[in-house]
């Protein structure tokens, strides 16, 4: 039996995601063209795009088509950056848990661009520090361009106060981006409720085709672009729409994502891992994603774990980067208190639509060999 538990990376397309894509992919037209094939590959997008904001909680107008979620981050880190930098701004805050595809230009800007970046820490839960950014808020606000937050950990699931974190940046006028890329359509995420500036998402994560992500940024607040061209959505990315991939993220936006499903399983797999093996820890405490189980394994190192799960046929994933070939141990569970050699000892399982009571049984009747195995591989 084949075990699936890496929706967190990705996600099979659903039904309605491919079918939609599958039907767009065969009509010509270039949705900037003024032709008739033109114009009705644009309108399809546009009805794709009213479908999404109905979905999301904001305007249509809002809604800026991107290649990824990694992409709609750039562009919004560093185009809010630029904006606030014209206006005396320098300081880029973020926490210390977000994704690499916020880390990382965040990084760029502090090397070229002479940003000032400051990672806010959080709890031994994953939970970010509302006292340390409060503090930091008061005395250097007015030197903040941008405060960019995660809506949920994509290595734990560990929900984020967003809505605090915009309350208290309104105070000092500071935009507030968000990654909510794992968190669309798993628990409630409105953009206009959360008083966001810019939220990025990603089809692939809930069903939808690879390569289509958006961007929304709030109307009437316009920065800088990283591509220039065509001047297509809001001249701030330009490029030929991908009208088949916008049209599947929409269909797959519109189906119900079975979280009341997900949640029993994700906590049976919780149980079973800690009656099997006794002395493993779940990371990540609080309001959590229904599908995501984030486990410390002691005496264990994760690749292994990670290929002796993969020799049973059970996909799961380490939850941390690879850069040249070297492992290295999460930044997640670093900031959560971890030393390197618990961090390197843990497991990302997580669950998606298609996960079912089976696949969980058949991980927990595995896993006390796995763990042998892997402790006995460990003191060679």
């Amino acid at each position: 039996m084949s075990v699936y538990l890496d929706h967190a990376a990705t996600t099979p397309m659903v039904d309605v995601a491919v079918s939609a894509m599958t039907t767009q992919l065969v009509h010509l037209g270039n949705p900037s063209s003024l032709h008739t094939p033109g114009r009705a590959s644009r309108k399809a997008i546009e009805q794709a795009r009213e479908s999404l904001a109905l979905e999301i909680g904001c305007a249509p107008s809002e809604i800026i088509f991107t290649a990824s979620g990694t992409e709609a981050n750039n562009t919004a880190l560093k185009g809010l950056y630029w904006k606030g930098k014209s206006t005396g701004r320098n300081v880029v805050v973020i926490s210390s848990i977000e994704h690499h595809a916020i880390l990382d230009p965040a990084e760029w800007l502090s090397d070229h661009e002479g940003a000032e970046v400051i990672s806010i820490g959080v709890t031994k839960d994953g939970v970010l520090d509302i006292s340390q950014l409060t503090q930091l808020l008061t005395h250097r606000g007015d030197e903040i361009a941008v405060i960019s937050v995660m809506h949920s950990n994509n290595e734990t699931g560990v929900l984020q106060s967003i809505s605090e974190v915009v309350a208290l940046a309104s105070l000092h006028s500071i935009p507030v981006h968000c990654d909510g890329v794992q968190s669309f359509k798993k628990v409630p995420l409105s953009f206009s409720e959360l008083g966001l500036t810019a939220l990025s998402l990603s089809a692939h994560k809930i069903g939808g085709p690879l390569g289509v992500g958006i961007l929304v940024l709030k109307r009437g607040y316009e920065i800088p672009a990283l591509l220039h061209g065509g001047g297509q959505e809001r001249e701030i990315r330009s490029g030929t729409l991908n009208a088949p991939a916008i049209v599947g993220f929409a269909a797959a936006a519109s189906s119900q994502y079975p979280s009341t499903k997900i949640q029993p399983l994700r906590d049976e797999l919780i149980a079973g891992i800690l009656k099997v093996v006794p002395d493993a820890y779940i990371n990540g405490g609080g309001d959590r994603l229904p599908g995501i189980v984030n486990a410390t394994f002691p005496g264990t190192e994760s690749d292994t774990l990670l290929l002796l799960l993969d020799a049973q046929g059970i996909a799961a994933s380490t939850g941390s980067a690879c850069s040249a070939g070297v492992q290295r141990p999460s930044h997640v569970l670093l900031a959560m208190g971890h030393t390197d050699k618990s961090a390197r000892s843990s497991l990302r399982f997580s669950l998606g639509a298609t996960s079912t009571r089976e696949e969980i049984d058949t991980v927990i009747s595995v896993l006390p060999g796995v763990i042998e195995r892997a402790r006995a591989a460990n003191l060679r």
